[in-house]
């Protein structure tokens, strides 16, 4: 069974141009599921029937897994079931009408403007790879990046004259994007001190490490945790959090959401429309506080 497993995922990658961190998921999940199969004796994936497939979206709510998980688990087995179809290893999707149980939508969490600056600032002492961290989350913030897309930007890939900068995001698909020119500084501030880390002309990764290797999503991740206990901030922080937050400013600011989903790379305008939700609340909280007939009395 576990070789049809690793055909799956050797075909996202080369068919798909999954993302490494989508195929681990791929990958997470059906070792799961996999795994639930043995405990009930199944040797085959042509003896799993519509109910072991309930019956393991049911057992992994007991366990306490939030509905998303449990949806995105089952559209993993749906995708392999489909996978295995063409393949002719069998004639039908078991999973194809199990659903997980309904959950409220989440929103996303975002970042305000104010605490931005503050992560954002450089002080006078501030050292080399400091510069780098600021340039690197200036440029998430003002392009609205995926992790994945940031840490494989090249040099080639970016033309501070003209503010652009070109990504290629989930499915392989390339972006052009506008660069902010606080990003444009930052950036220019970063690669007059590359030069010290990156001594290998071969090496064409825009933001490298300390020890001049392509910076990795782990070391973003890690840089950003320490820039936030160095500002003091009093609350969590991930790079994805500031895509968010450029989205849901470009809407607060623009309301074009035509304009923030071709910026965000999403191919549904639905995966985008959940900012609008997030633009509701503030608009919301405007009226509550500014209205006459809304006001709370005190």
């Amino acid at each position: 069974m576990t070789s049809y497993l690793d055909q799956f995922i050797q075909m996202l990658r080369s068919e798909k141009y999954s993302s490494p961190h989508t195929c681990s998921n791929y990958r997470r999940d059906l070792n799961q599921f996999h795994a639930y199969l043995q405990t009930r004796g199944i040797g085959s994936w042509e003896q799993v029937s519509y109910n072991l497939v309930s019956e393991f979206a049911a057992s992994r709510f007991r366990q306490g897994r939030k509905s998303r998980t449990i949806s995105r688990q089952l559209s993993s087995i749906r995708s392999f079931y489909q996978f295995l179809i063409r393949n002719g290893v069998v004639s039908k999707n078991p999973a194809r009408e199990v659903s997980a149980p309904k959950s409220d939508r989440l929103l996303p969490k975002t970042c305000d403007a104010e605490a931005i600056d503050r992560l954002l600032r450089l002080d006078a002492d501030s050292d080399s790879l400091l510069v780098r961290d600021v340039a690197i989350f200036e440029l998430i913030y003002s392009s609205g990046l995926r992790l994945a897309e940031l840490v494989g930007i090249d040099l080639d890939d970016i033309d501070l004259a003209q503010r652009r900068l070109v990504v290629t995001g989930k499915g392989n698909k390339t972006r052009h994007l506008p660069v902010g020119s606080k990003a444009v500084g930052a950036i220019k501030r970063w690669l007059g001190l590359r030069p010290d880390y990156a001594s290998d002309i071969q090496q064409q990764a825009l933001f490298v490490s300390q020890h001049g290797k392509r910076i990795s999503p782990r070391n973003v991740q890690s840089r950003l945790g320490q820039l936030i206990r160095r500002r003091a901030l009093d609350q969590h922080l991930s790079p994805h959090m500031l895509r968010h937050s450029f989205a849901t400013h470009m809407l607060e600011s623009s309301s074009d959401l035509r304009a923030v989903q071709e910026l965000l790379g999403h191919v549904n305008i639905a995966t985008t429309q959940v900012y609008t939700h997030l633009d509701f609340q503030h608009l919301a909280r405007v009226y509550d506080a500014a209205h006459p007939r809304a006001r709370r009395k005190s």
